[in-house]
């Protein structure tokens, strides 16, 4: 049986060639041009705020009882040293107090006397029974009541000569007077603030450091200090304390910084800027455009460069929020790695790109 080639057949035979030809012989799809950026490292972060010098240690002086200033020897600025008579109460009540307790100390001296004196007379009238053992016994007590009360007026002397000595007010240390507010004739009471000393061997550069800074910032962290008027006059600093709470309005907490052998310039009150390298815990810091969420996991597009391909790849990023519209990334990316930061949504895991946009290594 013999098939004849009919002109429709071959006809038919030669267009289903010609279409095989023409898809095999189709050009592949160009390499897709993409932006993207190099993947870095922020492990360490510089910081620099300014401060004030502080004194570590700084007293507020007052009276310790009820009185008017008759004086005060004192001024901001002035140098006191350790038992230096900073100011003054009127002492007439305090003296009067004294002498009146002195008094009663005399007084119940007297009596004791008198009670030691019954009592052997009442004792040499029990031995020759020629008195009563009741009125033995009753100077016995009399006498011990008399001792009583000589102690009693002498605790009562040395309270008052206490307090006369309360009437002028001395320095604990030696110092220099950062603050008064007091004046002469003015009536103060008990506690309250005439002038502050303050330690100037022992300095603290100040300084409020913002939350978003606080990245490895701890206790024993080293800063470098310089005065602002002349920065080649330098110290260097260790944290010595760093507030548990924000500031409600400001948003940074107070921070002090233990000045290590200051130079003499580096006075009390003196502006200074504190800087410091943190080292942090080492992340990725991408922009936001870069992520791909899917499944509701995050992801982005890493470059393979030399074969110019891009593959999707999970990533974990850090709970802080970076500024300027970035994201930190805690695992997933590593250092050097091209990462594709726009159009992340039209590609497909295999794609060929091309990268000639963005941040080269």
């Amino acid at each position: 049986m013999s098939i004849r080639a009919t002109p429709g057949l071959l006809l038919l035979g030669a267009l289903l060639l010609s279409s095989c030809q023409r898809q095999d012989e189709a050009p592949e799809q160009p390499p897709r041009p993409v932006l993207s950026v190099v993947a870095k490292s922020t492990a360490a972060s510089s910081l620099s705020l300014p401060g004030t010098v502080e004194a570590r240690i700084e007293t507020e002086l007052g009276f310790r009882v009820l009185g008017r200033v008759i004086a005060r020897k004192v001024s901001v600025g002035d140098i006191v040293k350790k038992g230096d008579v900073v100011a003054a109460i009127d002492p007439l009540a305090l003296e009067l107090a004294l002498r009146s307790a002195q008094s009663e100390l005399s007084n119940a001296q007297a009596q004791l006397t008198n009670a030691v004196s019954t009592e052997e007379r009442q004792r040499s009238l029990t031995e020759t029974r020629s008195g009563s053992e009741a009125a033995f016994e009753e100077a016995q007590l009399g006498r011990r009541s008399a001792v009583a009360a000589v102690a009693k007026a002498q605790a009562n002397l040395d309270k008052a000569e206490e307090q006369l000595s309360y009437a002028q007010l001395r320095a604990e240390f030696d110092g220099v007077v950062t603050a008064t507010s007091a004046e002469v004739g003015q009536v103060v009471a008990a506690g309250q603030s005439i002038a502050s000393i303050a330690r100037p061997d022992h300095r603290d550069a100040v300084i409020d450091i913002p939350d978003a800074s606080f990245d490895g910032l701890k206790v024993g962290s080293p800063f470098e200090i310089s005065l602002q008027l002349d920065p080649t006059i330098r110290a260097s600093g260790v944290v010595r304390e760093i507030a548990p709470e924000a500031e409600t309005t400001t948003r940074t907490r107070r921070t002090k910084i233990t000045l290590v052998n200051p130079p003499a310039a580096f006075r009390l009150g003196s502006v200074v800027t504190a800087t410091a390298t943190i080292a942090a815990k080492p992340l990725i810091l991408l922009p936001s455009s870069a992520v791909l969420v899917k499944d509701g996991k995050p992801n982005v597009w890493v470059v393979d460069t030399t074969a110019g391909k891009v593959s999707m790849r999970a990533i974990k990023m850090d709970a802080d929020v970076a500024e300027g519209g970035n994201i930190r990334v805690a695992e997933g990316v590593n250092p050097g790695e091209r990462v594709v930061v726009a159009g992340v949504h039209k590609l497909t895991d295999g794609q060929a790109v091309r990268v000639d946009q963005g941040e080269n290594p």
